[in-house]
């Protein structure tokens, strides 16, 4: 390949393929978004502009105490076999990207082994030995952001005078050139280009952590109001993308047209991370709430059954002595055992005892219909008969044992929720939109909010908010709902449940997509490629471990 020396250009046609090949240059450098094909791209199109045999990239790393020159990539056709690895080294002038990183200066050696008399730099010929080649010709170049700081270093080795050779420490005197003033000048404008480049590749890393950062700390904070489900947020995350991932391999069946680039995984991720966002609106007692009655209003009703109790007591104690008063002779009279006196006594223990035994069994159907399990028939109608239980509280006026509100309560037939508790924790989906839509999403993850918002929507149209249907629902959002409702099942840190082992939680799953609630295919590779295994599980736990 010709090099660009000026009188190369015979006519306009060749500065025309000049130009033009400068702007594909220019518009590569501004399209690519990965920082290593970023780095790779500048390279290889320096290196192919310039004949250049080999080629490395340094970025400057300034975030320690003591900077350092990270090595990221090199080229080399000479040695195309050999491998190179990331490595740092301090930001010293002692060696070539050194000194150009700390000057701002171009270096543009005849030969690397032999630099200036007095130069502070020296090339490290470690490199060269180990690889069996010869280093001669060398242009060094800074790349600088737009405020004309170096944030890396090009350098461009052995410029050969025609681009089909194979260098190797025998040949490289003839078959290699010094590097001319135009190169370095075209070079010098690429490596323009790539710095911005570079800093635009940054700047994009920056806001993604921050992203990354913020969706982060939007799950502490719903953690922190929800302790127990601590972790869920981002084991559904990590089910969910893995569900992608192999839904994207498959090859045949009714699945086999769907696939997700890493933009797409990256969305996926963000919804099912931030999905019970919206909890940060429920009322905290209910998102804690354990038993059907509240632990302060448990306590209250546990008082009056107390207090109940010693009514009961000094009732028999009174009835005892006003008896006593009433017959004051009776133990004289008759001292025998047959005593009616003392019968009439032991009558009034074995009523209180009666009493206190029909309180105690009272209070044990309390604390059952107090879990949060299905509640039956025969537990239903003991809650009616405790609900008709009256005492006479310390004002003297009657009132029932158990209020009409706590036996509502009580009364509920699954869970533990009220329709009015469970209507503001179904609000969390709700709460999750309005905030996920409000902020300022990229084009590639404009859909995190849609994801997010149908999590509890069923392919029947039995779901909620919305009452969606199958084709209504997103099919990122039908994976987040099977790793969502396998994590709610297997989790182990429910305080009013206990984590299912994964048949079990399986065999739920399958019933839900028999009944056309989830997506069967969907459940289908989830189970038959056991991707729960993400989170630490097998076929065989029976107990699933705390996995945040």
């Amino acid at each position: 390949m010709a090099t660009f020396d000026p009188e190369y250009f015979e006519n306009d046609v060749d500065r025309l393929q000049l130009i033009e090949q400068l702007l594909e240059i220019g518009t590569a450098l501004s399209g690519s978004y990965n920082l290593s094909e970023l780095l790779d791209l500048i390279l290889s199109k320096s290196r192919e502009i310039t004949c250049s045999d080999a080629g490395s990239v340094y970025l400057v790393d300034r975030r320690d105490e003591y900077p350092k020159l990270l090595f990221k990539t090199a080229q080399n056709d000479s040695r195309p076999n050999v491998s190179f690895r990331e490595f740092a080294i301090p930001l010293t002038p002692t060696s070539l990207a050194g000194y150009v990183a700390l000057t701002g200066e171009s270096l543009n050696l005849p030969d690397a082994y032999y630099p200036p008399e007095g130069a502070p730099y020296e090339l490290n010929r470690n490199f060269d030995r180990d690889i069996g080649y010869r280093t001669r010709s060398v242009l060094v170049i800074p790349m600088q952001n737009r405020n004309g700081e170096a944030i890396g270093v090009l350098q461009l080795l052995n410029r050969k005078r025609q681009s089909d050779l194979q260098l190797h420490p025998e040949n490289v005197m003839e078959a290699t050139q010094p590097y001319s003033a135009w190169e370095e000048r075209i070079v010098r404008s690429l490596a323009s280009q790539a710095g911005i480049s570079i800093e635009r590749n940054n700047l994009q890393e920056d806001i993604e952590n921050l992203f990354e950062t913020f969706v982060r700390t939007s799950v502490q904070a719903i953690e922190m109001r929800d302790p127990c489900t601590s972790g869920h947020s981002e084991r559904v995350a990590q089910l969910s993308v893995r569900i992608s991932e192999e839904v994207s391999s498959i090859e045949s069946g009714i699945l086999r047209s769907i696939r997700f680039d890493d933009r797409q995984l990256q969305e996926i991720r963000y919804a099912a991370l931030l999905h019970d966002f919206g909890k940060i609106g429920v009322p905290e007692a209910i998102l804690v709430k354990e038993k059907k009655l509240y632990p302060d209003r448990l306590d209250t009703v546990r008082t009056r059954f107390n207090l109940v109790r010693q009514t009961l007591h000094l009732n028999c104690a009174q009835a005892k002595y006003r008896y006593l008063v009433e017959h004051p002779q009776h133990l004289a009279e008759h001292p025998d055992s047959d005593c009616p006196h003392c019968q009439k006594l032991a009558e009034l223990d074995r009523k209180l005892a009666d009493s206190i035994e029909q309180l105690d069994e009272y209070w044990q159907i309390l604390l059952t219909a107090n879990e949060p399990r299905v509640l039956s028939e025969e537990s239903l109608d003991k809650l009616n008969d405790l609900a008709s239980y009256t005492y006479l509280d310390i004002d003297g006026r009657v009132k029932p044992l158990v209020t009409d509100d706590e036996l509502a309560q009580l009364s509920i037939l699954r869970g533990n929720l009220t329709p009015e508790e469970r209507a503001a924790m179904e609000a969390h989906v709700t709460h999750s939109y309005e905030f996920l839509r409000q902020l300022p999403w990229t084009k590639t993850l404009s859909r995190i909010p849609e994801i997010a918002y149908g999590h509890h929507e069923k392919l029947d149209g039995s779901g909620y908010p919305r009452g969606l249907t199958a084709e209504e629902i997103p099919i990122q959002t039908q994976i987040l709902t099977v790793a969502d409702i396998y994590d709610a099942l297997t989790a182990g840190d429910r305080p009013y449940k206990h984590g299912l082992g994964v048949k079990t939680a399986l065999h739920i799953l399958r019933q839900e997509a028999e009944r056309y609630k989830i997506n069967a295919d969907i459940l289908a590779v989830f189970e038959q490629r056991q991707l729960y295994d993400v989170l630490g599980h097998t076929l065989d736990s029976s107990v699933t471990l705390r996995t945040a």
